[in-house]
């Protein structure tokens, strides 16, 4: 099977697995996905969630963010992480908000991806998601190990990953295409402990044969055969 028809039948199955996939992180404008996907870098979206609420309360605009001194903004941030770096990564970016985009969120890739603390899968989920602009599809852990199971690719480099799904995944699924690859990853295809005897693409998944090998009962003859 080629990985143009692996990719066909992922985008006949998945909305039907995954009807209500979605962006898992809470926010109701481009500014607080932005704040949000930059404190999730090496967090979960379930502790991210957690700390938002308060964080976006206290700034609700990018002049809030930008006026706000390092110490306020750590405080609010620390369970996420390198919280020290994200306060100051959000700062910055706001600063450059106020200044140059006249306190919204741009939106363009390039210009996303000139904000402290935002590269290209930052920059490809606030378009998505807070404004509904395919431009390029969001390659983080799970993606890429989901990519690489089902062998939609072999590169290693985020940005190579994303061309190589990019050139399988019509323009129109490109946002839509990383939340179902998320949710399966969370929900049946982690990284740890795959349920490939549950799941629901295990019948054209080349990696499943290996991981089903691995947890089959052995047989009465290779037991005897030791």
């Amino acid at each position: 099977m080629t990985r143009s028809e692996r990719a066909a039948i992922l985008l006949a199955r998945l909305p039907k697995i995954y009807p209500a996939a979605h962006c898992e992180l809470n926010f109701s404008t481009p500014l607080e996905l932005l704040v949000a996907t930059i404190l999730s870098a090496q967090c979960t979206d379930v502790q991210v969630n957690k700390v938002t609420p308060a964080l976006f309360a206290a700034f609700p605009t990018a002049a809030a963010y930008a006026s706000a001194t390092q110490e306020q903004v750590e405080n609010l941030v620390k369970t996420t992480g390198f919280f020290r770096n994200k306060a100051k990564n959000i700062r910055v970016a706001a600063r450059d908000i106020v200044e140059k985009y006249d306190g919204e969120v741009p939106r363009t890739l390039g210009e996303l991806v000139t904000l402290a603390g935002v590269g290209r899968k930052t920059a490809n989920v606030v378009l998505g998601n807070a404004f509904g602009l395919d431009e390029g599809i969001v390659v983080d852990t799970h993606v890429t190990r989901l990519s690489h199971r089902l062998k939609l690719t072999h590169k290693k480099d985020a940005e190579k990953i994303e061309s190589d799904l990019v050139k399988l995944i019509p323009r129109q699924y490109w946002t839509i295409f990383s939340h179902w690859l998320i949710w399966h990853g969370r929900r049946r295809c982690t990284a740890r402990s795959p349920q490939c005897e549950l799941c629901e693409l295990a019948d054209f998944c080349p990696s499943a044969r290996k991981f089903l090998s691995l947890i089959a009962p052995q047989t009465p003859q290779a037991v005897s055969s030791r």
